[in-house]
């Protein structure tokens, strides 16, 4: 089975260019499931119920999201209503979502999907050991093909999550700094592992944001909009080939994908 999970996807750049690409890419690629964390797709912080139809109707089966899950109030109805998009599963109970969804991949094999928000640097919240933990409990059973979104500012939550739940999910991918890591790798157990996939969106930026408006802030201090750019957009994420039958991964491998590619594929042979 290869499952490809797709970083934060970034304003309109990124949800136009997943829109393009995905179908492509999912052919190429010979797809199985596509998961995307979508927690920024919305002018860069946030997810409206309209935008979350046009990622899942561009081929993306199941939606993660972070910190900024709650950014735009109107998605609160299809937390608490859709079947393929999670809530970290370290929020509190009474925060609407669901910890964990469930997708039949292309070939079969039923795949469970969760998130965790790390705490250095970013919101309280509950541990993510122990959300994690819990989760799995209630997973045992049901399937054996397990992954998780970490979302988290700090490289070493990351690792310490990957190593927490080595050898009983499938993959960790981490996500919500942005820039992809080159330290994709399959852990002891078969559970593939990579600290940041990257974002879908423009590269030509700080971090998906003008560096028109960033920068000049960063060194004055004086307030300004932080919208998000529009140049040399990407898709990143990574590829993880994994057993049906064991649920361990066999592969992991990064890919990114950028404008030439559309043109390439319009183009023909």
């Amino acid at each position: 089975m290869r499952i490809l999970f797709l970083g934060d996807i970034v304003g309109p750049p990124g949800v136009v260019f997943v829109q393009k690409a995905l179908p492509l890419l999912r052919e190429r690629e010979n797809l199985d499931l596509v998961i995307a964390n979508a927690e920024n797709a919305c002018n860069g912080s946030g997810l409206t119920s309209g935008l979350y139809r046009k990622i899942r109707q561009a081929g993306v089966d199941l939606v993660t999201l972070g910190d900024h899950i709650y950014k735009k109030a109107e998605i609160i109805s299809t937390l608490t209503t859709d079947e393929r998009v999670c809530k970290p599963a370290n929020f509190p109970p009474d925060a609407p979502g669901r910890e964990v969804i469930f997708a039949t991949a292309r070939e079969g094999t039923l795949v469970a999907v969760f998130s965790l928000l790390g705490r250095t640097y970013m919101r309280a919240v509950d541990c993510p050991f122990r959300a994690a933990d819990h989760v799995l409990a209630g997973l045992e059973g049901k399937t054996r093909c397990i992954v998780v979104d970490v979302h988290a500012e700090a490289t070493a939550d990351k690792y310490l999550l990957g190593h927490h739940l080595k050898g009983r999910v499938s993959a960790v991918f981490g996500t919500h700094t942005h820039v992809p890591t080159a330290d994709e790798q399959i852990l002891p157990g078969g559970t593939a592992y990579i600290t940041d996939v990257g974002m879908c969106g423009p590269h030509e930026s700080i971090l998906g944001r003008r560096v028109d408006r960033v920068l000049p802030t960063t060194i004055s201090f004086i307030p300004s909009s932080f919208e998000v750019a529009s140049g040399d957009v990407r898709l990143s994420g990574a590829i993880v080939e994994i057993d049906s039958s064991t649920g361990q991964a066999t592969h992991i491998r990064r890919i990114v994908i950028n404008e030439h590619f559309l043109s390439e594929k319009q183009a023909g042979p």
